[in-house]
């Protein structure tokens, strides 16, 4: 990606993003590749880098481990490969069998499924495998230690026996010298040491001339003297003799297992850069982690939809002071493709600039942004910024010289595919002037169809907005009352520079308010006016939407609560009426066990008995009984339907149910313990204690 001028990306403060993410990587390898990051404009490279780190964020997330732990640096190990009769120690080798096996672990990793769900991370090790006889020649010759095998070769064994044969001789006569000499109080406190690679005996140094030997060397305090000696000096000129013929070996065998592992010199080097690329796609994962970074829609032409998108360092340093972050929201096209952005001073407008470029060079570089993840982006070819004082002293540029030499790059290079952004288009000429030069500038990035963003305070190009295709209005929010910036970008219309407003707040003097006015052009003054009550009326409409989506969020979560409470009620009473059903099943099961042991009985006793006629009267009795009982209930149900019991004596007139048979009539005659009830055209005479008085059920009325 081509950018302008060359400090572009650090005033977009793209190298701070570098160093944080060379913070998150701990192997050479990662932090190289992060302190290069470079912008890419191939779409596909940019969606693979995305979508690995998108995986490993979600690895980190789901907390399922990746085995790439390895973090050593192996440059110097594997540039020894490359050299012919080179010699690795056994350290070496054994930190290139460490990075092998973590290789192996890798691979394992990757079984079928996860080849499938993390394929942006497999894709880095597609095209390798693991060479298990890497660490075959390794463990032949080394042991866990890093130390080489007493049987790596059988001279090297034959050697280490003979040592320890003499190693074990030597302590034999030694510890007979010691007891000797300790017996004639010749020894030191030190009592024995090894100088020159041979064991010597600590003696005063009065005593040195009492006992036969070489002497090879003294204490500081020269009371001490090291001796070695006679019985012990032949074995210990053996035991020199085999140990350099040790060495000898070893050196032989760890240059034969360096000259075996040289074949494999790629594929370990391979190794190396694959564990350096994961550490920087885990670096990437945990800076993205840091700064609520994610990965958004990619698309293949230029275009600009940012919903809620975050200053990545902003919101770092806020939530690091425990202050909240605004988020911005912005979409640019190829019918709305030149944002111009208004509004006061400190109020935002630089910052939401910022954002948005250090987004786009992110995203080139194939780290996740702090977007929702409904967010769109294309790809842009070039990115020119101009922000801030430009002045050159070393061209001797005045500040609108330098601004205009880079508005003429701007218009001469600019096509679909930049991406510009401009501070304070015009500022540091004639307002007049400076706005006239601005307007062409707008026109002519305008027609090359370049995508960008412009800071401005200047009325005309406010106005132009509406007026040139492809260029749109926005203004930073401003709370007039409180004076303070409210960050927030409103699309479509333009802001006010709130001069006169912020005057009048902070208690200038209204003579000199008035006086100012005065110097203004009435119809430059109208305007401004004009724009800031309707920002003003704006943001009285955004927060009455605010309470209106608020009220209707509280409508949809009580009717989402009502329709649980009505599906409870609902089961419940699909609960209730089939345990009423299992009870009716119960019930008709225990009747018919009942109904079946008295018929056995019955016709048990109409074998047995003499009058067959009285058994039958029985039976019929038991089988008429719950059809008659049933009918009783059918017609009490009735009843209690259309009549409710009033709990009070009878008198006459009133109405009333015969309890023996549950019939309703009217009590027309009362004699002493019994009564005359009318039923229809038919008084019956029963008894007064049989009657209850009723009245009939109010009709339920339907809204």
């Amino acid at each position: 990606m081509k950018y302008f001028p060359e400090s572009a990306l650090m005033q977009l403060e793209f190298d701070k993003v570098q160093a944080l993410l060379q913070e998150h990587c701990k192997t050479e390898l990662g932090k190289q590749m992060a302190a290069d990051l470079r912008l890419h404009t191939h779409i596909d490279y940019v969606r693979t880098a995305l979508q690995q780190a998108h995986e490993y964020k979600q690895l980190v997330l789901l907390q399922e481990h990746f085995p790439n732990d390895f973090i050593l640096n192996l440059k110097t190990e594997l540039r020894l490969l490359s050299i012919q009769g080179a010699v690795l120690t056994g350290e070496q080798a054994m930190a290139l069998r460490k990075l092998t096996e973590s290789m192996h672990s890798i691979v394992r990793f990757f079984d079928h499924d996860r080849r499938i769900t993390y394929s942006g991370l497999y894709e880095v090790i597609k095209e390798t495998h693991y060479e298990k006889k890497i660490t075959a020649i390794i463990d032949e010759v080394l042991d866990e230690t890093g130390q080489v095998r007493d049987n790596a070769s059988k001279e090297l064994q034959s050697i280490r026996v003979s040592l320890f044969r003499k190693r074990t001789e030597l302590r034999r006569v030694f510890d007979r010298i010691l007891q000797k000499l300790q017996k004639l109080n010749y020894l030191a406190d030190q009592e024995e040491a090894f100088l020159n690679g041979r064991r010597v005996v600590a003696i005063y140094a009065e005593n040195k001339r009492m006992v036969k030997g070489i002497i090879h060397g003294e204490s500081d305090t020269r009371k001490t003297a090291f001796l070695e000696p006679d019985e012990t000096i032949e074995l210990n000129n053996d035991i020199q003799s085999l140990e350099r013929e040790e060495g000898r070996e070893v050196y032989r065998i760890l240059r034969a297992m360096t000259a075996s592992l040289s074949s494999y010199s790629g594929l370990l080097n391979s190794y190396h850069e694959i564990l350096g690329v994961y550490d920087f796609i885990r670096g990437k994962a945990k800076l993205a982690l840091d700064m609520d970074g994610n990965y958004p829609t990619l698309v293949p032409h230029a275009q600009l939809h940012l919903v809620q998108a975050y200053h990545p360092l902003l919101l770092l340093y806020n939530r690091k002071n425990s202050k909240p972050t605004i988020p911005v929201n912005i979409s640019l096209d190829k019918d709305a493709h030149i944002l111009v952005i208004s509004g006061p001073n400190a109020g935002g407008k630089t910052v939401t600039l910022k954002t948005v470029g250090l987004i786009q060079l992110m995203l080139q570089s194939g780290l996740l942004v702090p977007v929702h993840p409904s967010s769109q982006l294309g790809i842009f070819k070039q990115l020119m910024i101009h922000i801030g004082d430009t002045q050159s002293l070393e061209f001797e540029l005045s500040t609108y010289s330098s601004h205009l030499k880079n508005m003429k790059y701007f218009m001469e290079n600019a096509n679909g595919r930049t991406l510009f952004f401009i501070d304070e288009l015009g500022s540091g000429s004639d307002p007049n002037l400076g706005g006239a030069f601005a307007e062409v500038i707008m026109e002519e990035l305008a027609k090359k169809h370049a995508f960008g963003i412009v800071t401005t305070h200047y009325l005309n190009l406010k106005v132009m907005a509406n007026k040139v295709r492809g260029i749109i209005n926005g203004a930073m929010g401003f709370d007039e009352q409180t004076l303070m910036p409210m960050y927030k970008l409103m699309i479509g219309k333009p802001g006010s520079s709130y001069t006169f407003s912020i005057a009048e707040r902070i208690g200038l003097q209204p003579s000199l308010i008035a006086r100012a006015k005065k110097l203004v052009d009435e119809g430059h003054f109208q305007l401004d006016k004009l724009l800031n009550k309707a920002e003003q009326d704006l943001q009285k409409v955004e927060s009455k939407e605010k309470e209106l989506q608020k009220l209707l969020k509280e409508n949809e979560r009580l009717k989402k609560e009502y329709e649980v409470l009505a599906d409870k009620e609902r089961k419940h009473q699909q609960i209730t009426f089939m345990k009423l059903q299992n009870q009716i099943k119960e019930n008709d099961l225990q009747y018919l066990k009942d109904m079946e042991r008295k018929l056995k009985q019955i016709v048990a006793e109409w074998k047995r008995a003499d009058d067959k006629e009285k058994v039958m009267k029985q039976a019929e009795i038991l089988l008429f009984r719950r059809r008659e009982k049933q009918q009783n209930e059918q017609i009490n149900r009735k009843i209690q339907d259309k009549f409710e019991e009033v709990g009070r004596q009878c008198q006459v007139g009133d109405q009333v149910k015969i309890v023996s048979n549950r019939q309703v009539g009217r009590l027309i005659e009362i004699r002493d313990k019994r009564a005359i009830v009318q039923l229809g055209n038919i008084p019956i005479n029963v008894k007064l204690s049989d009657l209850v008085v009723v009245q009939e059920k109010p009709k339920e009325t339907v809204d």
